[in-house]
């Protein structure tokens, strides 16, 4: 009797059929041309754009040809090759192989005389970040995701709310994982959801923060799907976000620290992340709002004004985003003995990963610090991602680059569990409190 679920095998035979299916056009192209090459969009920087429609970083239409005759490519050629057929053993034999066991059970040395005649050896990849890269590869010429060839990594993601999901054979109720919460799984395409209860999903940046909701009965509360990814998020807990926004028209609001870190975290479920723009369709929930923690939270808006009456400053910002004079007012959560004890001084390397998020124009008109304006190395190439160039993004940013001040999530807890859990969280939502 076999151990493996039914939804296993049909997702292998799937995998099996659609490598098999590309591989034989691959060899039908060379016995009618005898050539050898694959055909894939590219995957680098300059190819990845974003879609003001879908507002989700997409591949651009560039072409990448990797040819087997062409030495500049046949190394990469023969990787992909390879990283292929390792693949498709493993779906063949009922494996389920991690990223990691792809990069040892292809690496192995390969021994030659070059053409001056001297003995050469050469791995066929030296790291993890090769192989990885060669998966991605894969993953864009098969048009499917890594998940899908039953890939597993390591799982991150948690969640619990009133839901009801099949995964493999086993139906599991997530209300009912006592004090702990369901660890997404990385093929979470696998899974089926069978009922789903609630009005909006919260995913929360910090796994402590995750669990001291939790345990207080937020999710009960409020019929909420609360969910953390503990930090950057894996594909798992983003594909799991996207799928409750997409299929349920659920709402979701991402909770992340006050820094360009947790605005960026952010930005990855929201837009998508260059690195996986491949997949932004299936992985990014361009409807997600940033619900905080924000600058404007910590200092309302009246320091915005005051930045304002430099008229150099104001200048610069109309120029970048004409509405950025017109958005409301909002009084502060924290009280000035609270910014006092909770507020943290950003650290250079925050302020140029603010720089990265917003672009030089903003950083130069706001920093206030003449120690950090001077520090600041001007990068090629950095002008800001486009959806944190907005009226609302902008003020945030101006706000942090004046104060050169931070934020995490626990200074709201700070002030109590149940300020955070019955007042901040259901009062920035009924106000539409949030950046989008």
């Amino acid at each position: 009797m076999s151990t493996i679920s039914e939804t296993d095998v049909k997702t292998r035979m799937r995998a099996l059929d659609l490598i098999k299916e590309n591989f034989k056009r691959l060899l039908d192209e060379l016995d009618k041309s005898g050539k050898l090459h694959l055909v894939f969009p590219k995957r680098t920087l300059s190819n990845t754009i974003y879609d003001q429609k879908s507002k989700i970083l997409l591949l651009g239409p560039d072409i990448q040809y990797r040819s087997f005759t062409d030495i500049n490519e046949a190394k990469k050629f023969t990787q992909t090759i390879l990283m292929a057929s390792i693949i498709y053993k493993a779906l063949r034999n009922n494996e389920y192989p991690t990223i990691r066991d792809l990069f040892y059970r292809g690496k192995h040395t390969i021994s030659y005389t070059s053409i001056d005649g001297k003995k050469v050896s050469e791995n066929s990849w030296d790291d993890q970040r090769e192989s990885d890269s060669v998966i991605r590869d894969l993953e864009v010429f098969l048009n499917i995701l890594r998940e899908d060839l039953l890939i597993l990594s390591k799982e991150k993601g948690k969640v619990v709310g009133n839901l009801i999901i099949k995964s493999g054979d086993d139906t599991i109720d997530l209300s009912k994982m006592g004090h702990g919460a369901y660890a997404i799984e990385p093929t979470p395409d696998l899974i089926d959801f069978i009922d789903v209860d609630a009005e909006y999903v919260l995913v929360v940046e910090k796994d402590a923060v995750f669990q001291q909701l939790h345990r207080y009965g937020f999710w009960k509360k409020n019929k909420v799907v609360l969910v953390t990814s503990a930090g950057q998020p894996d594909r798992a807990t983003r594909r799991f976000v996207r799928r409750l926004s997409e299929e349920f028209k659920l709402p979701v609001y991402i909770l992340c620290d006050s820094d360009p870190y947790g605005f960026y975290i952010y930005s990855v479920f929201k837009a998508g992340s260059i690195t996986l723009s491949y997949e932004s369709e299936r992985l990014a929930t361009p409807t997600a709002k940033f619900i905080g923690v924000t600058l404007t939270d910590i200092f309302g808006t009246e320091i915005f004004k005051e930045i304002l009456r430099d008229p150099q400053i104001k200048n610069t910002l109309e120029e970048i985003a004409k509405d950025v004079l017109k958005l409301k007012s909002k009084e502060p959560y924290l009280s000035i003995e609270e910014r006092r004890n909770f507020v943290i001084k950003a650290k250079l390397r925050d302020i140029e990963r603010a720089v990265e998020l917003v672009g030089y124009r903003v950083a130069e008109a706001c920093i206030g610090s003449p120690e950090y304006r001077s520090k600041i190395k001007r990068k090629e190439g950095v002008s800001g991602y486009p959806w944190f160039l907005t009226p609302e993004w902008i003020r945030e940013l101006c706000i942090f680059f004046y104060t050169t001040s931070k934020l995490e999530i626990e200074a709201i807890t700070g002030k109590g569990l149940r300020f955070l859990a019955d007042i901040y969280i259901p009062r920035k939502i009924e106000n539409e409190d949030w950046i989008d």
